[in-house]
């Protein structure tokens, strides 16, 4: 179908502070609190007519820039910026676009204004990330089509050709590979082991939240029926092995499938192949490396792309994370011996689209297939952002993504009622009211994608989503 062209009117966010059940420890970072930032747009259409999106994302500190001089705040405050500067060019294009044309036409400037303020490019493409759902949310509900749908039928104007993002694709038929795509209606959630996680009775919290809910692994593996897990290192060799052990011992009986996630704690691809070397000649860990299909981000991301790592990549595939910052990073990755990369939502869908298609055809021309793609958390919250961010990975076929929102927030407890309500009733399945509040229903390791994946608009089902905007603060 033809995509269709429209002005940018208005863009404006809000902040809901999420308070963490349990501490998330991943690297070196610790998160117990952070806002969640949403995004509603307006569109003009040619005839007048207008139409609404929104979209969601929590504002993670110490990710996207890990420089331990800065505070929470300040990494918040960063990430602002760049929902400042990309709603100041999507809103100040003179010519009515395209969604893809008001992400393609904007991305470089941005970048560079980002970088011109020491910004890193995982800040600068926050911005463009939560925008560009919510325009491509307002697309849909004006055109009455689910996201699987309008994807498929191009209805974003995704065009390569002369964009100058993606050369690589010059002869790839990205419209083929939209239109064969087809959204699953169950996806395994890929459960997250933080590094402050309590593994069992032996080390739980003192002061656990008492809320009904899990608050140690192996009662999470009972209650959500686990079978797909995601494990954080520390970078520490003696106690990653250690903790690693600890964690087999309970997840041995149930994993189907474990990654691994450094976050960049491995100075570099010498000091990650003793941990390897570890991990794989300890026989506690022999079932648990059987099932690991992959590490994401080992390496810290000044020095992940700056030598060539084939060889550990053939004792275990590699994905990239962090170090997947721009549009073209996956390619880079590749060429030193990567043969994986994350899809996240705070990333820019456009940018899952790609490293898809790349997966695609790299693949087709290779004797067997080694490229993929994964969906990955940043501790994505049930509302409008996990359905996004789960619509998006459904559609592209992945049959796991991590789930962690889920385990270290009570749910849409922060919510109001009304909110949490309206959901429960217009995505069964996918809600479940709970412990005294409605959040992500996971059972049996799976979850139920089957009401989310025909709801009209970018998995919000409505205008606005049933978000209650009026209860949030710091509009700007």
């Amino acid at each position: 179908m033809d995509a269709i062209r429209f002005h940018v009117e208005e863009i404006r966010f809000a902040e809901r502070n999420v308070a963490l059940r349990l501490p998330f420890r991943f690297g070196a970072a610790t998160v117990t609190a952070c806002p969640q930032v949403y995004v509603k747009a307006r569109i003009r259409l040619p005839d007048g007519r207008t139409a609404e999106g929104c979209a969601a994302e929590m504002m993670v500190p110490k990710w996207f820039d890990k420089n331990p001089a800065l505070t929470n705040e300040q990494n918040f405050e960063q990430l602002r910026f760049a929902l400042r500067d990309a709603r100041e060019a999507y809103t100040g294009e003179a010519d009515a676009q395209t969604a893809w044309t008001h992400f393609a036409s904007n991305y470089a400037a941005l970048q560079a204004r980002a970088r011109a303020k020491g910004l890193q490019p995982l800040v600068a493409s926050y911005g463009p990330a939560l925008i560009d759902r919510a325009l491509l949310d307002a697309l849909c509900l004006h055109s009455g089509l689910s996201f699987a749908t309008a994807m498929s039928r191009n209805l974003s104007g995704i065009d390569i050709a002369g964009s100058g993002l993606a050369d690589d694709l010059a002869g790839f038929d990205m419209p083929g590979f939209l239109a064969k795509q087809s959204p699953r209606t169950r996806i395994a959630a890929r459960h997250t082991v933080g590094l402050a996680d309590a593994i069992d009775d032996s080390d739980a919290l003192p002061d656990a939240p008492a809320d009904g809910l899990p608050t140690t692994l192996a009662a999470a593996v009972r209650r959500y029926g686990l079978t797909h897990f995601k494990l954080k290192l520390c970078g520490n060799t003696a106690q990653d092995i250690d903790r690693l052990e600890r964690i087999a011992r309970v997840i041995d009986g149930h994993a189907q499938l474990v990654t691994l996630d450094g976050n960049e704690q491995y100075a570099d691809a010498d000091v990650f192949a003793v941990f390897l070397d570890r991990m794989l000649s300890t026989p506690v860990l022999w079932k648990l490396a059987q099932k690991t299909v992959f590490v994401e981000q080992p390496i810290r991301r000044d020095a992940a792309l700056q030598r060539d790592v084939s060889a550990l990549g053939k004792r275990i595939p590699l994905l990239i994370d962090e170090s997947d910052a721009t549009l073209d990073a996956f390619v880079q990755a590749r060429a030193l011996g990567y043969t994986g990369v994350s899809s996240k939502s705070c990333k820019g869908f456009y940018k899952s689209i790609f490293n898809a298609a790349r997966c695609a055809h790299w693949n087709a021309n290779a004797d067997k297939p080694r490229y993929f793609l994964s969906g990955e958390d940043l501790t994505m919250q049930a509302g409008i952002g996990v359905q996004q961010d789960l619509a998006l990975v459904a559609w592209l076929g992945l049959s796991h993504v991590e789930r962690n929102g889920h385990h270290y927030v009570n749910g849409l407890a922060a919510a109001p009622e009304v909110e949490q309500q309206a959901l429960l009733k217009r995505l069964p399945g996918l809600y479940e009211a709970s412990d005294g509040a409605v959040r992500l229903a996971i059972r049996d390791g799976q979850l139920d994608l089957s009401s989310l994946a025909t709801a009209p608009g970018f998995a919000t089902g409505q205008p606005g989503a049933g978000i209650s905007w009026d209860a949030m603060r710091s509009v700007y």
